[in-house]
Formats: C-alpha cells, sequence, structure tokens
C-alpha cells in the first residue's frame, strides 16, 4: 500500500474551510451571550485569523508524524 502525502495546498484549503465552519459558529455564540452584532463580529474577526493560523501550523505538524499509519 502507498502512503499518501498530504500537499501543503490541501492543508490550507482544509484550514480555511473548516475556519470559516468554527468562525460562524463563533459569531452566533457570541452574538447570543452579547446580542450585539458588532461585538459579536469582531470576536469571530479576531478567533478567524488566529485560529486558522493554529489549524494550519497543526496540520504541518500532523503531516510529518509517522504514528498511526500503515505500510
Amino acid at each position: 500500500m502507498t502512503i499518501m502525502k498530504e500537499r501543503k495546498t490541501r492543508s490550507v484549503v482544509k484550514t480555511i474551510s473548516w475556519r470559516l465552519t468554527g468562525t460562524a459558529d463563533t459569531i452566533l455564540i457570541s452574538y447570543l451571550l452579547t446580542n450585539s452584532l458588532e461585538i459579536a463580529a469582531s470576536i469571530g474577526g479576531i478567533e478567524l485569523v488566529t485560529k486558522m493560523l493554529l489549524y494550519y501550523l497543526h496540520e504541518r505538524v500532523w503531516a510529518k508524524v509517522k504514528w498511526g499509519l500503515k505500510n
């Protein structure tokens, strides 16, 4: 069986799609708690940038980890 490596562009696309989903959730929760769309959007905007970077770095580290892969 061939081990397939994940390209960086795949990690970027996964990062963006996951982050958009997560940010929509954060904005909704923030709005429900604050009843302010402005505050909710501000929280979501900050969270979008920081968590996208963290997720990308997390994916690249795991791409190098051999644990759990089969030959």
